[in-house]
């Protein structure tokens, strides 16, 4: 099972390794944006923050593109089994000063851990949901660094035994630039939501702080998530974390 969950990390270290080695030798004269991150974290959060892995995790994120991105991230336990894939496109509708509109959608494999024993022996299986899900998100920016807006996230369960219908809606503001000092600022994205999943909804209270610095891609990120009311069962009353982010971002312009 270790070679399993070996080879689950090893995927995606090839996958990041392929995807930066072809932005530099298949550049075209088009400029071509190359970012992501690695996190570390003492307990990995969901997309939707109610929901926790309650364990240490590892996540890796990409985006490739400009106006049309392609944005996977994948989610593992520490152990090494995968928690969940996420495989993003994302499309940038409008661009100004002052507004900007997003829409993408995504195919999500959460992952579970079925243990089994039979006749005194006991088995792992690790097996996959699917969903597929669409989100827009238009944002007004009040400033250069102060911004507030929606999210909107409809996801379908495809398979039996998954959610059918999930609504996801926010309403959040960030502050990408609070001085600390020459070097070292804050980021606090706030945000207030409600959450339906199929007959049962609820609304909460989230937030992520990060305290980063100007001249290194490492920053460190908490994230707090409140239930205010809710009758959603799997809902978690507060869920927390700390995080060590690696981040990175290239752009690519053919000869």
């Amino acid at each position: 099972m270790m070679q399993k969950k070996s080879g689950y990390l090893l995927i995606v270290f090839i996958l990041l390794a392929h995807f930066s080695f072809s932005q530099e030798v298949e550049c075209t004269k088009v400029p071509v944006h190359l970012g992501g991150a690695v996190t570390v974290t003492n307990n990995g959060i969901s997309f939707i923050p109610t929901f926790s892995l309650e364990k240490p995790a590892a996540i890796f994120d990409l985006s490739v593109g400009k106006r049309l991105s392609f944005d996977p991230q994948f989610r593992f336990a520490l152990d090494g089994k995968p928690w969940s894939f996420l495989f993003w496109f994302r499309y940038k509708l409008l661009k100004t000063n002052k507004f900007s509109f997003t829409a993408g959608t995504h195919l999500g494999l959460p992952f579970k851990t079925i243990t089994e024993t039979r006749n005194g022996v006991t088995t792992e299986t690790i097996t996959a949901k699917r969903y597929l899900a669409g989100e827009l998100t238009p944002n007004y920016h009040l400033s250069k660094d102060v911004s507030v807006g929606l999210y909107y996230l409809y996801s379908r369960g495809i398979d039996v035994g998954t959610t059918k219908n999930t609504n996801f809606l926010t309403l959040n503001a960030n502050f990408s630039n609070i001085p600390l000092t020459k070097q070292f600022y804050l980021k606090f994205i706030p945000q207030v939501y409600y959450l339906k999943m199929d007959h049962q909804n609820g609304f909460y209270f989230t937030s992520a702080l990060s305290l980063a610095n100007r001249k290194i891609p490492v920053s460190i990120t908490s994230v707090i998530n409140k239930v205010i009311q809710t009758d959603i069962s799997a809902s978690k009353n507060f869920v927390w974390n700390l995080s060590l982010i690696y981040s990175f971002n290239k752009k690519y312009v053919g000869q």
